[in-house]
């Protein structure tokens, strides 16, 4: 491991103690109250956060090469708005669907909608590369709203508001295992690595050095489906860890997904696990959802972002 990954590493290892020693309840008595609280509460909570921002880091990556743009994320793209679809869908149809069920409705609807916004984006000129992101906060502005709209005649509002606003603090030991499965979309990412960074070329070089283009498309819109769904049923939405962390690594790594994503897993785990320990200590006793925190420090990252491709550009 080199000097930069070890410094990374101890980076996210100081963040997890932190993550674990925040809290209202006082762990330094000992004792076995103390032992269950660490145990049933703030190791699942602080597991959940590091698996999903790993997961919506490397997600954000893979939708940033397919649509061969760094502005978008499954959060611009849709693909967020599009699960919470999926479940209020499921909600509406099969109200006592077990939570396999209603993550397998998500994640199709995060597939369909994120095909359909590839598909629409394409038709957009690729001298402007900025018109994506805007269209894509339109297109997931548009998903919203029609989500929003559905729910409160149904009177779902106060659901609906835990799907679009991430939130670790209600999860528990039993209620966060179903995001290891994001772990396995990590890893998935990992072998297809060289196939993604062929993809990245686009449909012509890709297919002309060998690649089924097709196929690989199709499996990096189930990675992003399938974080993106499994974030959204468990803990909600949670913006621009997808956009922020893969611009930066690829301005210190380069474009190659081998050698930047574990660096970008490493990144989102650590800017996430930060934002919700944040807003844990900024109105201590009480919680800023980590939603909120990571609205703040994303907008303003991407609006950074914007500014300086402007700059350059």
């Amino acid at each position: 491991m080199t000097r930069a990954g070890a410094a990374g590493v101890l980076v996210l290892v100081a963040l997890c103690g932190a993550s674990l020693a925040t809290g209202v309840a006082d762990l330094s008595a000992g004792g076995a109250e103390s032992v269950d609280t660490l145990l049933i509460s703030r190791l699942p909570r602080t597991l959940a956060v590091v698996l999903v921002g790993a997961g919506l880091a490397v997600a954000g990556l893979v939708m940033q090469t397919l649509a061969r743009n760094r502005f978008v994320d499954p959060g611009i793209a849709g693909t967020e708005q599009s699960a919470a679809l999926g479940i209020l869908l499921a909600t509406l149809l099969w109200p006592a669907a077990p939570l396999p069920a209603t993550m397998l409705a998500a994640t199709l609807a995060a597939l369909a909608g994120s095909g359909v916004f590839l598909a629409l984006a394409q038709r957009l000129p690729p001298t402007e590369p900025h018109l994506m992101p805007l269209f894509g906060l339109i297109y997931g502005g548009v998903i919203t709203a029609g989500v929003t709209f559905v729910a409160w005649h149904m009177d779902l509002l106060q659901y609906l508001d835990i799907w679009l606003n991430g939130d670790f603090s209600g999860v528990l030991r039993g209620r966060y295992e179903l995001l290891w499965a994001i772990a396995a979309m990590v890893g998935l990412a990992w072998w297809l690595a060289d196939a993604l960074t062929i993809a990245s070329l686009g449909r012509e070089v890709g297919t002309g050095l060998g690649l089924d283009y097709d196929r690989m498309l199709r499996l990096g819109l189930l990675i992003v489906a399938m974080v993106s769904a499994l974030t959204v049923v468990v803990v909600g939405l949670i913006p621009f860890v997808g956009l922020i962390v893969p611009n930066l690594v690829s301005r210190l790594r380069g474009d190659n997904l081998r050698g930047t994503l574990p660096w970008v897993a490493l990144g989102g785990a650590a800017l996430t696990l930060a934002c919700d320990v944040l807003g844990r200590v900024l109105r201590y006793p009480y919680e800023i959802p980590v939603g909120t925190t990571l609205g703040v420090v994303g907008a303003a990252g991407f609006l950074a972002l914007l500014a300086r491709e402007l700059r350059h550009g």
